[in-house]
């Protein structure tokens, strides 16, 4: 399995109202999207996603390598959240539970249990 991380610059508000900020990164998010070879189902964290254990999580990527497709996107959005068309675009939408997380520690959150999922699917050791 490999990956790869595309991170978009933060913006502030400061220039740009709320509503600027989440269209502006919407743009550049499916300019991302529309840049990949193949389109792999997108997967949006979102506190009102389904709750998603590290087992449901290691069947989702089993699944998906599976279908023969076995490329996932995964989309944490800013601290402002994502927009609205990004939402309509989701495929899925997982959470973590209802915590608010600030988007840098959801994505090592992300990362950990990507990871995790990996070696369970390998039937290696992981911490429980």
């Amino acid at each position: 399995m490999q990956l790869r991380v595309l991170e978009l610059d933060d913006r502030s508000a400061a220039v740009l109202n709320e509503s600027q900020v989440l269209e502006k990164e919407a743009l550049d998010i499916i300019d991302c999207l529309q840049k990949q070879r193949v389109r792999a189902p997108l997967i949006l964290l979102d506190i009102d996603g389904k709750a998603t254990s590290s087992i449901g999580l290691a069947n989702r990527l089993r699944q998906q390598e599976m279908s023969g497709y076995p490329q996932l996107s995964f989309i944490i959005g800013s601290s402002y959240g994502v927009d609205k068309t990004i939402k309509a675009l989701a495929d899925e939408r997982m959470s973590f539970g209802t915590l608010t997380l600030p988007h840098n520690l959801a994505r090592i959150v992300l990362l950990e249990q990507l990871y995790r999922a990996c070696k369970i699917n390998r039937g290696e050791p992981y911490h429980k």
